[in-house]
């Protein structure tokens, strides 16, 4: 089993920024990769960034030159730097981390932290 625990969010201007962190434990080093997603109101969750175990990332192309995903190792943490936030960047984001198993995957989820950006 695998736990992830949201930290970091907030109230921000537009072009603020901020840090989000995501502390894992449990069975870490079955954790194949970690990422954020995103849920605004009334929309579906979605990807915003992810970062495998062997610290290759991919963005959503909204973020892309914003949002820096990051991972330490040694504190069991992935971050994620936002800079340039946007009033649509408001959402709750959600840590995510994927175990795969015997070709199954297993997702693992916070319980997510809200970003409001304000216009």
């Amino acid at each position: 089993q695998v736990q992830v625990v949201e930290s970091g969010g907030g109230l921000v201007q537009t072009g603020g920024s901020l840090r989000l962190s995501c502390l894992a434990s449990g069975s870490i080093f079955t954790i194949a990769a970690m990422g954020w997603y995103r849920q605004a109101p009334g929309k579906q969750r979605v990807l915003v960034a992810t970062i495998t175990s062997r610290g290759s990332t991919n963005y959503a192309d909204s973020v892309k030159g914003r949002f820096t995903i990051s991972r330490d190792n040694a504190k069991n943490t992935v971050n994620l730097e936002m800079n340039s936030l946007k009033p649509e960047d408001t959402a709750v984001y959600y840590c995510n981390a994927k175990r795969y198993i015997s070709g199954i995957v297993y997702d693992y989820w916070g319980q997510g932290t809200q970003v409001t950006v304000s216009s």
